[in-house]
């Protein structure tokens, strides 16, 4: 089914905290955003997922919460396909984005969810999603941001840590209701979320894009143990561009899969031989100044047939098609 999703204005889109290793130079000296750059990209996004049958729903901009532009650390709804009741878990977000919840929580409740908080550092859908019959779980060591010395040029380095922590497993175990979760643990700062080294993708989410050399030597084997040959393992050139941070949606019961620009031929071909169409858009202003890419810039909240009808006027009146048209404001 086409999906509902929730994207965020990007008009305010810059860097602010500084907080992944995507948006700094070599110095620690925060990158400057090409604005008009990101917003055309922003919007070809959001066209193309319309035209694809998503219902695609804007968070309004902030000029003080600029990550609002990637809402996919928001939480995550559960359970995500199917009926039952659906309960959006809002994250617990670092310290620099912490604010952003109390703009998620209202308009997330205005669309008609019930909500409830993670209390351990997490990152939502970035760090927990579905896969085959798991939810998998990404998790690293959360870091206090710092520069500290070294031996080079320049002398110091900046540490960055990841943002989801292991101690959120029992809250997630609990919020999943008996769905089996497979934890996995981050190695590279440059892959901060999961949602940049693993994709699941097909008409069961059986079939994984993963970057390994992302994960732990424990990680990978028991992604190994558990795919197989549904995994599709990502060169480094691929996983640089975040080719695991891609999003599938579904119309006219062909699937879609959202890539980034630039992956390589042999990676489109694998997607293609496993049924899914891939689809190629241009993030690259979102990753090389921000540290997210397409998946990062959507919070998938599942099928549109499936939305709760408490939220039907919010989710028509923050549609991206009743604010912007067809084009770009």
């Amino acid at each position: 089914m086409p999906r509902t999703i929730l994207m965020g204005d990007p008009a305010h889109f810059s860097v602010r905290g500084g907080a992944n290793p995507h948006t700094r130079n070599a110095f620690g000296i925060r990158k400057r955003v090409d604005a008009d750059r990101a917003r055309a990209q922003w919007h070809a996004l959001a066209r193309e997922l319309v035209a694809h049958g998503a219902e695609v729903c804007v968070l309004p901009p902030d000029a003080h919460r600029t990550g609002l532009v990637y809402p996919a650390n928001a939480g995550f709804l559960f359970p995500l396909e199917g009926g039952g009741e659906k309960i959006f878990y809002l994250s617990h977000l670092l310290p620099t984005r912490a604010a952003e919840i109390e703009v998620y929580r209202p308009f997330l409740r205005a669309m008609g969810y019930q909500t409830r908080d993670i209390a351990a550092p997490f990152e939502g859908e970035a760090d927990f999603f579905p896969a085959g019959r798991f939810m998998i779980f990404t998790h690293g060591r959360v870091e206090r941001q710092r520069f500290v010395a070294r031996v080079g040029l320049p002398p110091w380095r900046r540490v960055y840590g990841f943002r989801s922590t292991i101690g959120a497993l029992k809250e997630l175990e609990a919020a999943a209701r008996g769905r089996q979760i497979l934890p996995l643990e981050l190695t590279l700062e440059a892959h901060y979320h999961g949602d940049t080294v693993v994709c699941s993708f097909g008409p069961e989410r059986q079939y994984l894009l993963a970057y390994m050399d992302g994960l732990a030597k424990a990680s990978r084997a028991r992604l190994e143990a558990e795919f197989g040959g549904n995994l599709i393992a990502l060169g480094a050139g691929d996983a640089a561009l975040y080719a695991a941070n891609s999003f599938q949606s579904e119309l006219n019961a062909i699937l879609y899969l959202f890539m980034p620009r630039g992956v390589s031929a042999g990676l489109l071909a694998a997607v293609r031989e496993r049924g899914v169409e891939p689809v190629l858009c241009d993030a690259s202003e979102f990753l090389a100044k921000g540290g997210g890419s397409i998946k990062c810039m959507i919070l998938d909240l599942g099928p549109r047939a499936g939305q709760p009808d408490a939220g039907a006027g919010f989710r028509a009146a923050h549609s991206y098609e009743r604010l912007f048209g067809r084009s770009p404001a």
